[in-house]
Formats: C-alpha cells, sequence, structure tokens
C-alpha cells in the first residue's frame, strides 16, 4: 500500500506511559489523527466507548475478523485487540498521518502490509519502575499487575524488531523524542515524494 499519509505504530508494554504520550502528541501536532481500536476488554476508569476503544463483544470481534475488516489483531492479556482496515486505509490515501496505539504482535503485521509504516518502541527506564508505575495506577489487583510484569518482559525484547526505540523516563523527553520522530519521518525523501508529488513532478525527481 503505497499512500502519501504516514502510518505510525506506537507500541509498549502496559504502563510505560504510550497512552499519555501518544495524546500530548496528538495535542501538539494538529496533522495527526489517533486511529480507535475494536477491543473486547472492559473500559478502565473513565475511557469511553468509541474514543479510547471500541469496546465489543468477542463474537462480533470474531465475525469482524472472519469479514476481513481489521488490518492487523492480536490477544493480549487474554482480551482481543484490532485495527479497521477501512478507517486507516481511507485516512492514509487521504494524505493523513495516523497514529496508532499497539500491541508489538500488532505492529508487526502491519510492517508487513505497509513497507512505509515506522514502528516505534517505548521502553520504561526499569522493570523496577514499570512495577511501579502499575502499582500507582491503581486499576489492577496484584495478581494482574504480576502477570502484565511476566508479559512486559516478553514486550520489552521484541524492541529490536522496532525502527525507533524511546526510553520514557521524563516524560518530557520521550514527548520531544517522539515529536522529533515524527518530524523526521516527514522529511524523508520517499515520504517526501509521495506527500508532496506535485513538487517532485516539477522538479523532475519523478
Amino acid at each position: 500500500m503505497d499512500t502519501p499519509g504516514n502510518l505510525f505504530c506506537v507500541a509498549a508494554p502496559s504502563g510505560t506511559g504510550k497512552s499519555s504520550l501518544v495524546k500530548a502528541l496528538l495535542e501538539l501536532d494538529s496533522h495527526l489523527a489517533v486511529s480507535v481500536s475494536h477491543t473486547t476488554r472492559t473500559p478502565r476508569g473513565q475511557e469511553q466507548d468509541g474514543r479510547e476503544y471500541h469496546f465489543i463483544t468477542e463474537q462480533a470481534f470474531r465475525d469482524m475478523v472472519d469479514h476481513g475488516d481489521f488490518f492487523e489483531w492480536a490477544q493480549v492479556h487474554g482480551n482481543l485487540y484490532g485495527t479497521s482496515r477501512k478507517a486507516i486505509e481511507s485516512r492514509l490515501r487521504k494524505g493523513e498521518d495516523v497514529v496508532l496505539e499497539i500491541d508489538w504482535q500488532g505492529a508487526l503485521q502491519i510492517k508487513q502490509l505497509f513497507a512505509h509504516a515506522v514502528l516505534i518502541f517505548i521502553l520504561p527506564p526499569s522493570f523496577d519502575e514499570l512495577q511501579q508505575r502499575l502499582q500507582r495506577r491503581g486499576e489492577d489487583r496484584p495478581e494482574v499487575i504480576a502477570t502484565r510484569m511476566d508479559n512486559a518482559r516478553v514486550e520489552v525484547a521484541q524492541a529490536r524488531h522496532f525502527d525507533f526505540v524511546i526510553i520514557n523516563a521524563l516524560f518530557e523527553t520521550a514527548l520531544f523524542d517522539l515529536k522529533t520522530v515524527v518530524h523526521s519521518q516527514r522529511l524523508k525523501y520517499a515520504a517526501q515524494m509521495r506527500s508532496r508529488s506535485q513538487v517532485f513532478a516539477a522538479l523532475n525527481l519523478i
């Protein structure tokens, strides 16, 4: 799929600060749009259907899988997550830049389908700090936190497959790094040629 829009996939272990970073980035960058994923898990805290996720039943999710409605999907922490194919393709073809909050499995699936996708992995400064963040969040029982920590060790090992790695030790620094990655991608030759094809044609570059 060769589109004028850029696709950014941001993955991280639970509790690393991925959602906060993406939310802050969207507030700073009016040219970015976020794609809302579908999930079978129940809403947490103040989450709202259609804002953080489209919350659906497992049967409805399985039906969407059978109909080929997902760009990618995966099972994470016992719940199903998927990215709408129609929503992503439509925005990218219009030249919009899209950011996905996604798990590492989904990110690698998307890279196979969309070679220009930019994969960004957010790392915690340490496993001890990650556990403290999960505990401070106060949303999960101790046994759930233990499971998330076990999963985090597997997830962190996947960072080597990503294009960029950002360590979220200090939020402001991590946000600056994330903004830098997005801006740098837009200035790459291939990305500029896709998004500014008229200029490249006028200069006899294509």
